[in-house]
């Protein structure tokens, strides 16, 4: 009775908690289904994807670089004696309808080559980090940190909309949330907020105190996206009690938060003259380690007051001071001990498991791997009957597991989550892709659902379905499913009814 129980709690660990099961491993795991999970929960975080990809500081330069060779080209179209075009950091999705028609100058056409190679580059790189991480979660061991992650990622999205933001995401996952998943809070807060592909995404980089000695000599203007999404979305929520006058505040402290700038690369490059003499004058100190730049020339001079709670001017420690505070705060334990249980476990969790994660944050002052043990522990989240719903690209990762296989190329991946709603990695806006039963079980995307399934069945190289159903889901395995499965025509049907079973669509 008592294995019986374990290898129940086995399917339940790998499918709720983690990717889904591969062949063989609910067995191995129901020795010790919660000690499986608590052993990935380590100081180090979650693995990141296999693979030599691109650091923040690779991808920046490319990134300056793409830029410059756009100015080189409004220069070298630019009739003689006429005024500079303005430029702009945030070129359009497609290729072509940045670039516009092939000029017939030389010289522009070079630049218009080089332009067009360094956003193709860009594309390709961000394209295969992509395919390397859904490998990752086709094949890891560690199914529970992967998907803990996957929801740090979520709530601290960067979408793919944005060209400038998008050519970071590989990186901004790799640097700034898997390193911190089982850290402190406020750890991983400000590493996810100061890294570029965040302060591209949402505009931090243009954001110019009015007062500031660069504001007061050229027309520009503060920027409060980033302090309210920070305060909305990823720390006290939009029903702590804070005003429009809390995030004009904040978005004062945030000036000077930035990236590098073409000038600050030339001086690095250079190595002296007029540029480097721009680059002491813009920023202070070397930039940090993910490519974060503090810019005082822009930041706006004053003290600050936020949710009540004074702030004295001391520069780029000014917001990460706020931060920190509202990181703290017992909203944002509250909000996100509710969005953990909601994610893991039911859309509409109970108050007592969301109150003993809340605890567990609160004693524990925000301790992610406090509060990643709370939930392994909670009776609520092991109930046997799966209320979740698998986002399109869960179900395709946990498919790719049941058969034991991994994603080969990224068209082919790209495409299906495109048809089921979930195009990789661009979430419509900040507050990241939906994690509801409703926005993902509408008769439309179990269609979609439905026609990849068929196509996987078909390529699929299962030799027995049955004996993959079983493996997939264990004691999970309804007998409705099983005779489904069991009286097929066809292999191909037979996986196909697996796949669009209940058992399997839902964790």
């Amino acid at each position: 009775m008592a294995q019986n129980a374990n290898t129940l709690n086995a399917a339940i660990a790998l499918s709720r908690f983690g990717m889904g099961a591969r062949p063989g491993e609910i067995d191995r795991v129901a020795a010790d289904p919660r000690g499986w999970l608590a052993a990935q929960v380590r100081p180090s975080g979650a693995p990141a994807p296999a693979g030599a990809f691109p650091s923040s500081t690779d991808q920046l330069q490319a990134f300056l670089a793409y830029r410059q060779a756009g100015q080189d080209r409004r220069t070298t179209r630019r009739p003689a004696g006429t005024a500079p075009e303005a430029a702009t950091d945030t070129p359009a999705p497609s290729v072509m309808a940045t670039e516009g028609a092939r000029p017939t100058d030389p010289a522009a056409q070079a630049a218009f080559d080089a332009r067009r190679e360094s956003r193709q580059a860009l594309n390709r790189a961000a394209a295969e980090a992509f395919l390397a991480r859904a490998r990752l979660g086709a094949t890891t061991a560690d199914g529970f940190a992967e998907r803990w992650a996957i929801f740090w990622a979520n709530h601290f999205t960067v979408s793919a909309t944005k060209f400038q933001a998008a050519i970071f995401l590989d990186a901004h996952e790799r640097e700034a949330i898997r390193p911190h998943v089982f850290g402190r809070f406020e750890t991983l807060a400000l590493a996810a907020e100061q890294h570029p592909a965040m302060l591209l995404y949402l505009d931090q980089a243009q954001s110019v105190g009015p007062n500031s000695v660069a504001g007061q000599r050229r027309d520009a203007g503060l920027n409060e996206n980033l302090a309210r999404e920070i305060m909305e979305l990823h720390t006290v929520g939009s029903d702590a009690g804070y005003t429009q006058g809390d995030v004009t505040e904040f978005a004062r402290a945030l000036t000077g938060w930035s990236i590098p700038a073409g000038r600050d690369a030339g001086a690095a490059g250079r190595g002296g003259g007029r540029g480097r003499r721009a680059m002491t004058q813009a920023i202070a100190g070397e930039p940090g380690p993910n490519g974060f730049v503090y810019r005082p020339v822009v930041h706006e001079p004053g003290e600050r007051t936020v949710l009540g709670q004074r702030y004295p001017d001391t520069g780029r420690a000014q917001g990460e001071a706020i931060l920190t505070d509202l990181a703290n705060r017992p909203e944002t334990a509250r909000g996100l001990s509710r969005k953990i249980a909601a994610h893991f476990v039911s859309d509409t969790p109970s108050p007592a498991l969301v109150a003993a994660l809340e605890r567990a944050w609160t004693t524990s002052g925000g301790d992610l791997s406090v509060v990643a043990g709370a939930l392994i522990a909670a009776p609520e989240a092991w109930e046997p009957a799966p209320t979740k719903i698998k986002t399109p690209y869960e179900f395709i990762v946990s498919a790719h597991r049941a058969f034991g296989t991994e994603p080969r190329q990224v068209q082919p991946l790209r495409q299906a989550l495109i048809a089921m709603g979930q195009p990789p990695q661009s979430a419509p806006s900040p507050e990241g892709w939906p994690d509801t039963a409703a926005d993902w079980a509408g008769p439309d995307a179990l269609v979609k659902r439905l026609d990849w399934s068929r196509s996987a069945a078909d390529r699929a190289q299962a030799a027995d379905p049955n004996a993959t159903a079983a493996a997939a889901l264990g004691p999970r395995l309804g007998e409705r499913t099983r005779l489904a499965v069991a009286r097929a025509e066809s292999r191909p049907e037979a996986l196909t009814l697996f796949l669009m079973s209940p058992e399997f669509q839902r964790r």
